[in-house]
């Protein structure tokens, strides 16, 4: 398997993969993850990654849940109904 990752991590990475490896690794707390797909891409790419993929769940949590998606949003962050 060494050859395998040495290859995984010889090849470029786009924004959304990058972005992707990020927010899961946030959410599972691995710091080494967190750091090693942080330096995949640029920081301003990583964030517009990121903010995509926020964008995106928001859109597919409310289409589940039949919401709105500011209900959606603000019931992620834990914030009062508008």
């Amino acid at each position: 398997m060494p050859e395998r990752r040495a290859s995984r991590e010889q090849r470029a990475h786009n924004l959304f993969e990058a972005a992707a490896a990020y927010v899961t690794a946030r959410a599972e707390d691995d710091q080494d993850r967190i750091e090693e797909a942080a330096g995949w891409v640029s920081p301003e790419a990583l964030s517009f990654g990121v903010s995509e993929l926020a964008c995106r769940a928001v859109v597919a949590l409310a289409r589940e849940r039949e919401e709105s998606p500011a209900a959606v949003a603000r019931d992620l962050l834990g914030l009062p109904v508008a």
